[in-house]
Formats: C-alpha cells, sequence, structure tokens
C-alpha cells in the first residue's frame, strides 16, 4: 500500500507552478507587458539555475508540450480548408522563402563559427523556425489574429509546422556511421504508406464519424462527457500522427481543421480552452526553466552578440519578406517582430540531432540557450515595436484579410443568435433576409440536425456557460439576441451578456409582462414578450373583420402599444400595479384611506353572496 507521502508527492511542483503564475503573469501585464514574458520569467525563477524548486524540468516539458498541441487544435477549429486554400500563396511562397532565406543566413553564420555542415544545417533550421506558442498567444492578446499580418504571420508558422516533418525525415538520411539504421526502400515505402493510411485515417473519421458521436453524446446532456470526448479527439489524432513520425501538433491541427465545419465546434472550442490555457503557461514556464545560467555565464560574450543578431536578423528578413509578399511595411515590421524568436521545435531537433551524430552536444548545448534566449527576448522587442506603432497611427490603414473575399468566418459575425426555437427561427430569417450570417447556437441536438437538412447552420452550444459565448465570438460581436424558450435561463444568459459583453448590444425575448420588467430592470437594449405584437395583429385583423375601416383597426393597435409601453415603464418604476390604469377598459376601484373599523352588513339578499366572498 502507497504512503500517505505518495499521495501527495505530485502536490509541491503543482503549488509551485501555481504560485509562479499567480505571482509572475499580473505583475508583467500591470507593467503592459504580455503574459508570455510573465511565464518565461516564472520558469527562469524557478528553475534549477535560480531556485531549483522543481526538480526534473524536462519531465514538465513533456507534459507541457500538449498545450501546443491543443493551441493547434483550436487554430484548425477556427480556420475552414476554403480559406487555408485561399492562404495558399503566404503559406509556401512566403512561409518557403522565410525558412529557406533565414536558415541559410544562420547555417552560414554557423559555418563561419566553426560548425560542421551537418550542425550548420540542424542550427539555420532550428533557430530559422519561430515560437508557434508564443507568436499565437501574442496575437490572441492583441485579438489581431484575423487581420492582414495576423493571418500572413500564421501562414508562416503553419508551413514552419510542415516544414518539421520532413526535416525530421532528412535528419536520419544525413547521418553517418552506425548512428543511424540503414533502411531499405521498401521499408521506406512503407513507412510512406503508414504516413498517409494514418492522415486518411483522421480524414475519413473527422468527416464521416465524429458529428454522429458528439451527437449522441449531446443527447445525454452530461457536460464532462463532452468534455472527455473533446479531449479524446485531440489527443487520438495528435497520438496517432506521432506513431506514423509526423508531429503531435500537426495531428492535433488537422483534428481541428476537419472539425471546423462541425455543428459542434465552438462547444468544443469552449471545453478545451482551459486545458489549453494551463498547459501552454506550463510550456512556457519549462522554456523558462530550460534556461541553463551557468552555461549563459560561461559563453556570455557569444550569446550576447548571437541573440540579438538572431532577433534581428529575422525581423528584417520576415519584414522585407511580407513587404515582397502584399504587406504593408507596418504591417511587415509586426510580424517580423511577432516571428524573430526561434521555435518550440529547436529543442525537438537539437536532441535528434545529437543523437543521430549530426552535432556533439558542446555544440547543441550553447544552440539550444541561444533558442531559449530568443524567446524571452522576442516578445519584448514584439511588445516595444508594437506600443510604437499604436503611438503612430498609420494614415491610409492596409486591407485586412477581413475585406478580402473568401474570408469569412463566425468569429467575425455581426450578430449571435442564442436559441433556434420557434422564435429564434423566425429571427434568424429576418436577418438572412438582408444577407446578415449570423452565428447560431442551440442545445437541442435534433434542432441543429434538422436546421442542417434546410441549408441552415446551427452550432451545438450552452448559452449559459461563459466560455461557449466567448468561443462563439460574442467578444467581436454588435449585437446579441437571446431567444430561448425558458424565461430563467433567459435571465441567466443575459446577465452572462451584462457582466461581460457590455459593448454588444442585447435584443431580449421576455415570456410574459413579468419577465419583461425583469428584463428592463436589467437594461437590456431591446426586449419584447413572445406572444404580444402576434396578439396586437390578432386583434387588429378581428376589428377590420368586424367591419372597422383599416385606419381605425391600426390606430387601436398603435393605442394599445402606447399604452403598454407606459405601463411598463411604471411596472418598472412602482411594481406591479404600476399603470393599471393604462389598461384599456380597467375600472379601478379606490381603496379606502383608512382600514373599516367594523364588519360590512348587507342590506339586501342579493348582496349577501358578493359580502360573504369578498369582505372578511
Amino acid at each position: 500500500m502507497a504512503s500517505a507521502a505518495s499521495h501527495v508527492s505530485f502536490l509541491p511542483p503543482v503549488l509551485t507552478f501555481c504560485g509562479a503564475a499567480v505571482i509572475a503573469v499580473p505583475v508583467f501585464r500591470l507593467l503592459g507587458l504580455s503574459a508570455v514574458l510573465g511565464y518565461l520569467a516564472a520558469g527562469v525563477v524557478i528553475g534549477p539555475s535560480v531556485l531549483g524548486l522543481v526538480g526534473d524540468p524536462e519531465t514538465i516539458a513533456t507534459v507541457a508540450e500538449l498545450g501546443v498541441v491543443l493551441l493547434l487544435f483550436v487554430i484548425g477549429l477556427e480556420l475552414k480548408i476554403s480559406h487555408l486554400w485561399s492562404m495558399k500563396r503566404d503559406i509556401f511562397g512566403l512561409g518557403f522563402a522565410q525558412l529557406a532565406l533565414t536558415a541559410l543566413c544562420l547555417g552560414a553564420a554557423a559555418v563561419a563559427m566553426g560548425f560542421s555542415m551537418n550542425a550548420a544545417f540542424v542550427t539555420g533550421i532550428a533557430v530559422a523556425l519561430s515560437a508557434t506558442a508564443i507568436a499565437l498567444q501574442m496575437l490572441g492578446e492583441r485579438n489581431d489574429l484575423q487581420t492582414g499580418y495576423g493571418q500572413r504571420s500564421f501562414a508562416i508558422l503553419l508551413f514552419q509546422d510542415l516544414s518539421v516533418v520532413p526535416v525530421l525525415a532528412i535528419l536520419p538520411l544525413l547521418a553517418t556511421g552506425a548512428a543511424v539504421e540503414h533502411e531499405t526502400l521498401f521499408d521506406r515505402l512503407i513507412t510512406v504508406a503508414e504516413t498517409l493510411g494514418a492522415i486518411g485515417l483522421v480524414i475519413v473519421i473527422g468527416r464521416y464519424g465524429l458529428n454522429p458521436f458528439f451527437r449522441i453524446l449531446a443527447r445525454t446532456g452530461a457536460r464532462e462527457v463532452m468534455t472527455a470526448s473533446a479531449l479524446l479527439v485531440v489527443l487520438g489524432a495528435a497520438l496517432l500522427m506521432e506513431e506514423v513520425g509526423l508531429s503531435m501538433a500537426m495531428g492535433a491541427f488537422l483534428a481541428g481543421l476537419l472539425l471546423a465545419e462541425s455543428n459542434f465546434r465552438h462547444q468544443l472550442e469552449a471545453d478545451i480552452e482551459p486545458f489549453r490555457g494551463m498547459l501552454l503557461g506550463l510550456f512556457f514556464m519549462s522554456v523558462g526553466m530550460s534556461i541553463d545560467l551557468a552555461l549563459v555565464q560561461q559563453q556570455w560574450m557569444m550569446l550576447a552578440i548571437a541573440a540579438p543578431t538572431v532577433i534581428v536578423l529575422k525581423t528584417v528578413l520576415i519584414t522585407v519578406l511580407s513587404r515582397i509578399f502584399g504587406s504593408s511595411w507596418r504591417d511587415g515590421l509586426r510580424s517580423g517582430a511577432l516571428l524573430c524568436t526561434a521555435g518550440e521545435f529547436a529543442f525537438v531537433l537539437l536532441p535528434v540531432a545529437t543523437g543521430l551524430g549530426l552535432m556533439a552536444a558542446s555544440e547543441a548545448q550553447p544552440v539550444t540557450a541561444l533558442a531559449a534566449i530568443t524567446m524571452l527576448l522576442g516578445p519584448m522587442l514584439s511588445t516595444l515595436i508594437e506600443k510604437a506603432l499604436q503611438s503612430r497611427p498609420e494614415k491610409a490603414a492596409a486591407p485586412d484579410y477581413d475585406e478580402l473575399p473568401n474570408h469569412e468566418g463566425e468569429g467575425s459575425s455581426r450578430v449571435l443568435v442564442i436559441g433556434f426555437g420557434r422564435f429564434g427561427q423566425i429571427v434568424n430569417q429576418v436577418l438572412l433576409a438582408q444577407n446578415i450570417n449570423a452565428t447560431v447556437i442551440d442545445t437541442d441536438v435534433e434542432r441543429v440536425r434538422d436546421a442542417a437538412r434546410f441549408g441552415l447552420k446551427v452550432y451545438y452550444g450552452d448559452g449559459t456557460r461563459l466560455d461557449v459565448l466567448r468561443a462563439a465570438g460574442a467578444e467581436k460581436a454588435e449585437m446579441i439576441c437571446v431567444c430561448t424558450n425558458d424565461p430563467e435561463t433567459t435571465v441567466r444568459i443575459t446577465e452572462i451578456i451584462h457582466g461581460n459583453f457590455r459593448h454588444a448590444r442585447s435584443f431580449v425575448r421576455a415570456y410574459d409582462r413579468i419577465q419583461a420588467v425583469r428584463l428592463m430592470n436589467l437594461d437590456v437594449d431591446y426586449q419584447l414578450r413572445e406572444s404580444f405584437e402576434s396578439a396586437i395583429v390578432f386583434g387588429r385583423a378581428a376589428l377590420e373583420e368586424l367591419g372597422s375601416d383599416p385606419d381605425s383597426a391600426a390606430a387601436a393597435a398603435q393605442d394599445v402599444r402606447k399604452r403598454d409601453i407606459a405601463r411598463l415603464v411604471l411596472q418598472k418604476e412602482i411594481g406591479t400595479m404600476g399603470g393599471a390604469e393604462l389598461v384599456v377598459g380597467a375600472k379601478i376601484t379606490p381603496e379606502p384611506l383608512t382600514s373599516p373599523t367594523s364588519r360590512a352588513k348587507a342590506l339586501s339578499p342579493e348582496t349577501r353572496d358578493i359580502l360573504g366572498e369578498e369582505v372578511l
């Protein structure tokens, strides 16, 4: 039986990470710096080079890499294959040019420093790659992922991630001696077939199997099961890709890309988000822990020259290449500063190359330290450049990707509709009549499926969850229409909207007059009782059928509307009986100013029954 101490052995490192994050990140944010820098600095402090509070940073880094995996899955969810295809020029043109030129320059510098050709090749590629997690985190903090420079930066990062697979395949071919087993042509064909088969399997399952799978789970109503299924899909795809020699991050990205058209994408993103955020923070801290301050002290002169040189070189190259591919100098500089760091895959490529005998440990260690230092300094440069650019507004802004054709996503929808019942369906029809494509979420699986039969896109999602609303684009929406059936659910959603998305106008469906007053007390921008207007129209039609002329019937209907509005205002200020005298045909009996001193007596048999019922 395990001792009590073993049961809590995992708690000290967990508490260390939580404490470091809670202290460092708010401090850096208050200083106007990125949260990434806070995590990196916290990692340096708690790592073996300073306080040594964490005993095995490499084990932590292995777990923390899942943060990058989940990040790529979420990015895949936010893309569509058609949009990805429209970016092919930037992905395969700009991305290839950046990686090739940067690797060539850095490789030449490594040769000049005395590295062998193989070691120089690995160094050039490893440092030419950029930090996907850092760049995307900073783009997310700035809300710039859908801007022109954000999309071109993402195109470069995506090509870099795609290039990791062939680079890992090339390294064994460069190795010599007993460090690598010589494979036959047949073995290599088998490997290629396994890789293509794994990709095909993920595509088939993602295309035809996941929607029915999530639909079945959603019917159970168990929220924790949906969360577990989301993690199962992401980690399963990542593990399958890793088994056939691809990167886990690319497997997760492929799974996310295939689910980008799914009705469950917003719910999946909301379920994954907490894990992604925690593990990404852990990843950044593991990078900080990997910085060997003793090695930095020994080779401080070389690193002091190399780190700024790499950052400046990558910034200049990416700025110029972005300008050649259509960006403004301003956006090119933003992309350059954002991608000037070395990447996470440097910590993968360098150990592999060392194990294959392509470079000595004495060569790999300073390059590893260099990569970590650039990841520490790069975000500082990006933050400073961004502040400088914001202090000098551009006279004529370059067109963003949002303005380009074939780039329209749910994240940029002007309207978010919550609830797709009989009320929400009509609201959506009116919006579509004016070419306004709203993002619609609902918790009824059958309703989501039925909408697809009519060619309508409705997403599965719980509107009472803040994370789901954020994933559905509530932070960018101009208007949020709450069309849910249950009054309490409607009020709960409205309270969440007003507490977190005050910029958005709130249009809310009310069940009855009591709820309408309650919503007015919540300061909604517009509320309408679900049966009020239909009853007004019904009554107007009845008047016309009974012989009233259309103008008189319309005037009567409008008079009732005005009275109802005035009564609602009075009820909000006074209470339930406020404005009762405004009800058409109402007869309000004045109440006595003082209570009667004796019981009322019936003066005739006709009033006896009445007094018996109404007088106490």
